[in-house]
């Protein structure tokens, strides 16, 4: 009653009359002075706080000051007032949220209370001070009040934190906060607190607050924990990633371990013991903890990927992400991010980690799995790029993710190739032994590389052998010696029966029949041809490619599926070929010139990719055919002026504006199939279910854009003349043609600048005169300066020596005188002197 009867008479004017908001506005602020009592502060701040969601310009205008002024003064005394005073400046500050409707003129309103608020330090000291409050709702509204600011002035924040007394102390205090819903906000507020501010990670990560977040994960329950954990570990993942100090604070703690136990990775695994199947068979569900899950995998491929930790630790997280990727039963996308987290510098050594694959038991919804048996990491690498997760379990439905997963396994053994020790020894043992009869063992790459295609196409089968061409590519580019040692692979023809389906890798552990098995092929007949190498069969499924693609009862589907395997083995030639003239001399013979010369003339209005791709590689035949055979350069050159040397040069240049080429990037693999062909299929409920499809990889592509220009000046240029030089820099070609017209240009201007030389070198040399005079006039001046002193020191010494002289005869005059007067005899010379002194 005594709180209604005070709100009451606050409001109230003195004969009762009704007042408008703008009275009462002013007549509450008049009550807000230190001067009145606490209950009337109460009461008018209560008063206000309600005013403001319906007048809060005017709120603003009149009382904000008070509103300071009573925070600064009562906020740590009462705290009912604290609390209503901090309510009422959420409201005047409020500028809405991501997904709250606000009109711009509140919205304005809001952030000129901010900018007043924070116009010096001393609110946001007295916020910081009042974290360390123990009443509930004071703490609460103050976290609620600092997120806020920091949403509206994150940066002005940031700097008054820096200089405040305690601040780093409260904000780590109440991370220990045991009432959840004070916690939570704190979580929030550290969140925006250090976005973007290495000073102010460094001073929370120094301050322990990396153990209070993973102890907040902890009890939540690991990646369990729902939102509370992912906010937690944002907070983590701000602390370190790009602050070099904080990383290198964080691995001298106990607690990188930490993060692959969340996982249920051991971190202490040793390297021969296979992991635990708890971790390869998870519950994913709910999608929480899938999103929990990203975050940690985030923080370790990024320590993985910085600098600075030890062997054992880069080890253990590694393999935590090789078998997250290669051997668990987790989400796609999960897979994806593991894989791409790899260092390009793998330390595993993937040949001789054994991993346990697992698949899942077909209608079963997931939750039982065949266990398979054991294999090398690397195997399993090469299997996941070729066909897909769970062995091509999901391959037919082509979706996105499962794409993105199949472009991550070909980055990662595109970097652990790149050693030339590496692939020049994968290469190696698919030749036949030197000598031996036998045919080397097919392996799963070489298996999908030399599949025929066959009419209809199957769309997994047109993916394998498209990404086998990938994969096949970056064990070949820029290594001579690997492609010598391709040239001389004679693979066994290919069966009825694929490799995946009858390769000890995918083989159940407890010796049940492995999937999809097939009937034994009946033996082949043998024949009289001579086997043939692995480049004239690519040849041979070029040509039958090409024929098939120009049938006239292909679907426009189906087509496109003949498109993308005749871009993969174009590719695969281009880079094989390139600077190597014995891979030319033998695709020559093989027939591969004729097959090039119709897609350049037929198809160039319908796509420009493959006849693009076909006059590059003619281009590439043209330049580095030097060795001896019946196809010479002079037999090619006809063919290139019959087709015209600018239209050529158009095809090439017409491929780098393609969609599809222009897509592709570092980490982007995987384009969207168009929308026309994927109505023929099942509508898709999100994106990562929609059907996409592969074209190129970034690794064609920048060598594409480092040769391309090599190539359209080798086109025009005369059979006989050298090859210039060229390699993984030739663009340096590229860049002397485009400086040798500037250089022509800039020799006329020197021609015209050389008068101008001259004059300005003989203006140079005029002044260069000139100097030297006017040093010589300068040490005459001084010498003359001299001789002048000298001379009037000597005038100066005569005049003295005259003056004394002169002193000296009439003193000598006068003694004659007195010698005359005296009778004394005067020689005649002093006579004769004294005549003429007086004359």
């Amino acid at each position: 009653m005594e709180f209604l009867s005070q709100t009451y008479i606050a409001l109230r004017g003195p004969t009762g009359a009704p007042q408008t908001p703008s009275d009462a506005i002013e007549r509450l602020s008049d009550r807000l002075s230190p001067a009145t009592l606490l209950a009337d502060r109460r009461a008018a701040v209560l008063s206000l706080k309600g005013l403001s969601r319906d007048c809060k310009a005017e709120v603003g205008e009149r009382a904000l000051s008070g509103l300071v002024e009573v925070l600064q003064n009562d906020a740590e005394v009462d705290a009912d007032i604290g609390r209503a005073v901090l309510e009422t400046l959420l409201v005047l500050c409020d500028v809405g949220e991501e997904g709250v409707s606000i009109s711009p003129a509140s919205k304005e309103v809001g952030y000129k209370h901010t900018d007043l608020i924070l116009a010096n330090e001393k609110v946001a000291f007295k916020l910081f001070a009042l974290l360390s409050d123990q009443s509930f709702y004071l703490r609460l509204t103050t976290l609620q009040l600092l997120v806020l600011l920091l949403h509206s002035r994150r940066q002005v924040v940031q700097g008054y934190f820096l200089k405040a007394p305690v601040g780093p102390t409260t904000v780590i205090a109440v991370l220990e906060e045991r009432r959840e819903i004070i916690r939570n906000e704190a979580i929030t507020m550290v969140q925006s607190l250090v976005h973007q501010s290495p000073d102010i990670q460094k001073i929370l990560a120094f301050e322990g607050a990396f153990e209070k977040l993973f102890n907040i994960v902890q009890q939540e329950g690991g990646l369990e924990g729902g939102p509370v954990v992912h906010d937690a570990l944002t907070c983590v993942d701000s602390l370190l990633r790009f602050n070099s100090s904080n990383q290198s604070y964080f691995r001298e703690t106990p607690l990188p371990p930490i993060l692959p136990s969340l996982l249920l990775f051991p971190p202490s695994l040793p390297p021969h013991e296979p992991v635990p199947q708890g971790f390869a068979l998870q519950f994913w569900d709910p999608q929480q903890k899938r999103v929990n899950a990203s975050l940690v995998v985030g923080i370790i491929g990024m320590l993985v990927g910085s600098k600075g930790g030890s062997p054992q630790e880069t080890m253990a997280f590694s393999r935590c992400l090789v078998e997250l990727g290669l051997a668990s039963n987790a989400p796609a996308p999960l897979k994806t991010q593991a894989l791409r987290l790899l260092p390009p510098n793998l330390i595993v050594p993937l040949p001789q980690l054994i991993i346990t694959p697992y698949v899942p038991v077909p209608d079963t919804n997931g939750e039982e799995w065949d266990r398979l048996e054991p294999g090398s990491a690397l195997d399993a690498l090469v299997e996941l790029a070729l066909h897909g997760e769970y062995n091509g379990l999901f391959s037919g439905k082509r979706s996105r993710e499962g794409l993105e997963l199949r472009g991550a396994a070909l980055g990662v053994f595109q970097n652990f190739v790149q050693n030339d020790e590496i692939r020049e020894a994968i290469v190696q043992a698919m030749v036949p032994p030197e000598g031996s009869s036998e045919p080397a063992p097919v392996t799963p790459l070489l298996h999908a590389l030399i599949a025929p295609p066959t009419a209809p196409l199957e769309i997994a089968t047109v993916t394998s052998t498209h990404l086998s061409c990938l994969l096949f590519a970056h064990l070949l580019r820029f290594s001579p010696k690997a492609k010598s040692l391709a040239r001389a692979i004679i693979p066994t023809p290919p069966s009825g029966t694929t490799e995946r389906d009858t390769g000890s890798f995918f083989v159940p552990a407890d010796g049940g029949p492995p999937p999809s098995a097939q009937p034994e092929p009946e033996p082949a007949e043998e024949d009289d041809e001579p086997p043939q190498s692995l480049l004239q069969i690519l040849s041979e499924h070029l040509s039958l490619a090409f024929l098939s693609r120009t049938r006239a009862d292909t679907s426009d589907r189906e087509a496109r599926e003949w498109d993308r395997l005749i871009v993969g083995y174009l590719c695969l030639l281009v880079q094989w070929l390139w600077e190597d003239p014995g891979s030319v001399r033998d695709f020559l013979n093989a027939g591969g010139l004729g097959m090039l010369v119709e897609p350049i003339n037929q198809m160039a209005d319908a796509d420009p990719v493959i006849p693009g791709l076909c006059t590059f590689l003619l281009g590439v035949l043209y330049e580095f055919n030097r060795e001896p055979g019946e196809i010479t350069r002079s037999t090619i050159h006809p063919i290139l002026n019959r087709l015209g040397v600018d239209v050529l040069v158009g095809r090439i240049t017409h491929l780098r504006d393609d969609d599809r080429f222009k897509a592709i990037g570092p980490d982007t693999l995987v384009v969207p199939y168009p929308h026309q062909a994927a109505t023929l299929a099942t509508p898709a409920t999100n994106d990562s279910d929609k059907e996409a499809e592969i074209w190129f990889d970034w690794a064609f592509v920048d060598f594409w854009k480092s040769n391309y220009y090599t190539v359209q000046r080798g086109i025009s240029a005369d059979p006989n003349a050298l090859s210039p030089t060229s390699g993984p820099n030739a663009e340096s070609a590229m860049l002397i043609s485009s400086l040798r017209d500037v250089v022509q240009k800039q020799s006329q201007e020197i021609d015209s600048l050389k008068a101008q030389l001259k004059a300005a070198s003989a203006a140079a040399t005029d002044r260069s005169a000139f100097d030297d005079l006017q040093n010589q006039f300068s040490t005459l001046q001084v010498t003359y300066d001299a001789d002048v002193e000298k001379r009037k020191e000597v005038e100066k010494e005569q005049e003295d020596l005259l003056v004394l002289l002169d002193e000296l005869n009439a003193k000598r005059s006068r003694d004659k005188q007195r010698m005359r007067e005296a009778g004394l005899e005067v020689s005649e010379d002093e006579g004769e002197d004294d005549d003429e002194d007086d004359e």
